[in-house]
């Protein structure tokens, strides 16, 4: 099979669509032909350099949500046939024309979903439905989500708003009539914004929700009274200085089912901002570090 492998760290040039081992299922495993990867801030920065906490190996896979059809299936492997069309997650393997995870990874795709929408909901929306439990998000509550566009903080500002909160979110100007649409409130980051919320709260902020790091979790910090109900996604070591929380996600079908009922419910809406054929990987890395995408990049393989 092909897929997207890196031999040394780097540019978004490193990214080889390449011939690799075709993996078979095993016991309790199910292989998936994948039809749509995601891509996450996550991928280009495990590209672009070590990381202490992620170590890997050469030639090194990318990607961590698919979704596709199976084509093979594991002894013991409960619930699904082949044929069956499904998204999932896997670790630092998913740009590729097959994947294998076990059966517990996958939950079955609607028929109403599109296969790109369906590709880029495993990770970023469990990274957000997690993120928002450990903070105690829930209705009566106002949160303050940074980075409210892109891809965890679109599904973010959705789930905090059918749990019954206020949600502000951080984005640039373009970016504010597509939050209102999803339901938030709009702000401006840069100098000012603490004083630009609270004109926005008057009775306060009670959680925040920080992908982006550095001056978003020490304003997030500032504006929330209960430090514990602050979090990031990215900073740790600020997180830990500040009193504040390193927010780590938690992956399970159950979660992953819910998130894709509250898209059959309409609950939910997935935005995709541009799409790639899965070889053009590099491109697709390009377009993620810009720091413009609104919603999710796609990988397809056909």
């Amino acid at each position: 099979m092909k897929a997207i492998v890196f031999h040394t760290f780097g540019p978004p040039d490193v990214l080889q669509w390449e011939e690799t081992d075709e993996p078979q299922a095993g016991p309790g495993q199910v292989r998936v032909r994948v039809k749509a990867a995601g891509v996450q801030p996550f991928d280009t920065a495990v590209r672009s350099g070590p990381w202490p906490m992620y170590p890997v190996k050469f030639p090194q896979k990318l990607g961590n949500e698919f979704a596709g059809v199976i084509d093979q299936v594991g002894d013991g492997a409960a619930g699904f046939a082949v044929g069956s069309e499904v998204l999932g997650w896997a670790p630092m393997s998913c740009y590729a024309e097959y994947v294998v995870v076990g059966s517990d990874q996958v939950v079955a795709k609607p028929k109403s979903m599109p296969w790109e929408e369906a590709g880029v909901l495993s990770a970023s929306g469990q990274t957000a439905h997690r993120a928002l439990q450990l903070l105690g998000v829930g209705r009566g509550d106002t949160v303050l989500v940074h980075a409210a566009a892109g891809g965890v903080g679109t599904v973010a500002v959705q789930l905090a708003r059918a749990w019954g909160a206020t949600v502000i979110g951080t984005a640039s100007p373009r970016n504010h009539d597509y939050l209102r649409a999803l339901g938030a409130i709009p702000v401006a980051y840069g100098e000012g914004l603490a004083e630009r919320v609270r004109a926005l709260a008057p009775n306060g902020v009670d959680a925040a929700l920080d992908a982006v790091g550095g001056d978003a979790l020490l304003v997030s910090v500032e504006l929330v009274a209960d430090k514990s109900r602050v979090g990031t996604l990215v900073d740790a070591e600020l997180a830990e200085r500040l009193g504040a929380r390193w927010l780590q996600s938690q992956r399970t079908a159950e979660r992953l089912a819910e998130l894709v009922e509250l898209y059959e419910q309409g609950k939910l809406r997935i935005h995709i901002w541009k799409s790639f054929p899965m070889s053009e990987a590099a491109e697709a890395h390009r377009e993620v570090e810009t720091g413009h995408v609104r919603g999710k990049v796609v990988l397809l393989t056909e």
